[in-house]
């Protein structure tokens, strides 16, 4: 019987930065219907007839990584929007893995769906929820943002609420108002991410780029709003 396979645009086999103090593996799951200017990843956004990656060769290939590896990480591309993704996290779960999860927060029913198999989320917002179309060119896409933070808070799974910042997308107002509405939603764990160019297909970004943005100052006016709070730096 044909069973839907996890469609699979990139694989990294070792990584320490993309799930906190775990050495993992991050699968890169095809498709995303956002297209932030910002994308480090824009090539993973269509998803195509064939996976570039066959999920039963990588599959094999994470088995032979038990005890050399503590999790594995799906990424993307947005990886909620697989339907295949629950049967891969149960597959890698069995093996022994922790399973992490990046969401930029699109799809809260299949977020929801597989929440109950994550040991750790790492999630993007992106703007005030009311002012989302402006980076993601999709028509209130805040509200499902919205609804995928207070399903992450509600599920108690451990997790990274963090946004990246560009002076021109994100002024002083707006990124106030950003951390103000997370902060009420109940977000205890938050980390700002400097805006980085080098990847970064949209030239007027990569042109209005102020390195150091937000200041100290901002910087200690959001800290004051969250249990656990940093600022990350592209040097």
């Amino acid at each position: 019987m044909n069973r839907c396979e996890l469609k699979v645009g990139g694989y990294t086999a070792f990584s320490a930065t993309d799930y906190p103090g775990q050495l993992s593996a991050v699968v890169f799951v095809q498709g995303c219907p956002w297209r932030c200017g910002y994308c480090h990843n824009p090539h993973l956004q269509p998803r195509t007839a064939d996976s570039p990656i066959d999920w039963n060769t990588l599959r094999a290939t994470l088995a032979r990584r038990v005890g050399l590896l503590d999790a594995v990480v799906f990424s993307g591309g947005e990886a909620s929007m697989d339907p295949a993704l629950a049967q891969a996290m149960t597959e890698v779960r069995d093996m022994g893995f922790k399973v992490g999860l990046h969401t930029a927060c699109i799809y809260p029913v299949r977020l929801r769906n597989v929440l109950p198999l994550v040991d750790w989320v790492g999630f993007d917002v992106k703007a005030p929820f009311s002012e989302y179309a402006a980076i993601t060119g999709i028509a209130n896409s805040g509200d499902p943002a919205r609804a995928c933070v207070q399903a992450i808070l509600a599920s108690g799974v451990a997790y990274e609420c963090r946004s990246t910042v560009h002076a021109q997308q994100l002024p002083p107002e707006q990124l106030l108002a950003m951390v103000a509405q997370l902060a009420e939603l109940g977000v205890e764990n938050y980390v700002l991410q400097e805006f980085r160019a080098t990847g970064c297909a949209d030239q007027s970004l990569n042109a209005s780029s102020r390195p150091g943005y937000p200041n100290a100052a901002l910087a200690a006016r959001i800290a004051a709003l969250f249990c656990h709070f940093s600022v990350r730096r592209h040097h």
